[in-house]
């Protein structure tokens, strides 16, 4: 029903306007006495073949929502209902920012795929640790941090470390990200001496908790293997928990969209199904290198069930959706989990 009726209604119009209505609803929805509770037990699926433990924490099951789609933690009630094993919010910055100017979110629906170039637009920490002081679902959470856009790279790490501050009570585990091609010179920071020194400096807060959490690193897939291997080196350095391949990408390789409306979209990162392949490869490069043990969240390109598989056995524990859930619909996270569970 949602890929023959509802998506074609919604592709019709904006596609940043849409999501802000599709959260309105969803906000009303929520408040509907019974519903998220309805619709919990048509999309969930719990079965202790699907449960994992990783990082410390045991999910429910393996698939996730990516950062990018509920920055601000307003919708984690209603979202978890949709059988998600853990909610990824973000990414987050000290203070509020709008992001970058309009229109910045694009569909390509011949590619399967979307560009955004957002800017971290999100309403600050604060107003996200105020949300999740408020909700219900035990749905595990993560907090993708970063830095605000007029805050230098010289000084990005104090920002980070205020998010990490302000979120650590709130949240399950913590995900530095440094590889959003859509905030001015962000990407600067996967290199090795910068990078390090964000890590250990994070580390080296959490190590200081009562109960330190788990911390990742978010990558882009446009990395090269040499760069692969310092950030390698660095996650070993720094005993960083674990990682997320891949954020979106800046290659235009092989689309099926039109070069000139390419042009005319311009800058932003590139998500879904062309991004599968490249992902897979950074996460079977990872796995290789790192180790049959090491926690590694695969995200990118996930647009069928077969998507899916396909990254678990490219050596991802756990994945994430994002565009494919936008295009495929709230059934997908249940058909995922379904193939997962048979192949148990």
């Amino acid at each position: 029903m949602y890929k023959l009726i509802i998506r074609p209604i919604l592709f019709l119009f904006d596609p940043e306007k849409i999501h802000h209505f599709t959260f309105s609803l969803l906000t009303i929805g929520s408040k509907v006495p019974g519903l998220n509770f309805m619709l919990g037990i048509f999309y969930k699926i719990n079965k202790p073949s699907l449960e994992k433990e990783i990082l410390g924490l045991r999910f429910k099951n393996p698939v996730g929502l990516a950062a990018g789609f509920d920055k601000d933690a307003k919708l984690i009630d209603a979202l978890s209902s949709f059988g998600f094993g853990f909610i990824e919010i973000g990414t987050l910055t000290p203070k509020p920012q709008p992001g970058n100017d309009q229109p910045r979110l694009f569909r390509l629906p011949k590619d399967g795929a979307l560009i955004n170039r957002m800017g971290f637009n999100n309403q600050g920490v604060l107003s996200a640790v105020e949300k999740l002081k408020k909700r219900r679902s035990a749905v595990l959470i993560g907090g993708n941090i970063g830095k605000n856009k007029v805050t230098p790279n010289d000084s990005a790490i104090h920002d980070y470390a205020y998010c990490f501050e302000q979120l650590y009570p709130y949240v399950d585990y913590f995900v530095v990200n440094v590889s959003s091609p859509n905030t001015p010179n962000l990407r600067a920071l996967q290199e090795k001496e910068p990078l390090q020194k964000l890590l250990q400096h994070i580390k080296d807060l959490n190590s200081k908790k009562e109960k330190p959490k788990p911390i990742l690193l978010k990558i882009a897939p446009d990395l090269t293997f040499s760069q692969l291997d310092d950030v390698i080196e660095i996650l070993k350095i720094t005993k960083t928990d674990g990682i997320i391949a891949t954020n979106t990408t800046l290659s235009r390789e092989g689309l099926l969209t039109p070069h000139d409306d390419i042009q005319l979209i311009g800058a932003g990162g590139l998500s879904g199904k062309p991004l599968a392949t490249k992902a897979n490869e950074v996460i079977s490069y990872l796995r290789k290198n790192m180790g049959a043990t090491y926690p590694i969240i695969g995200v990118g390109g996930i647009m069928t069930v077969q998507d899916a598989l396909d990254k678990l056995a490219a050596g991802a524990d756990l994945i994430q959706l994002y565009t494919g859930f936008v295009y495929e619909g709230p059934s997908f996270v249940k058909k995922i989990n379904q193939a997962i569970s048979q192949t148990e």
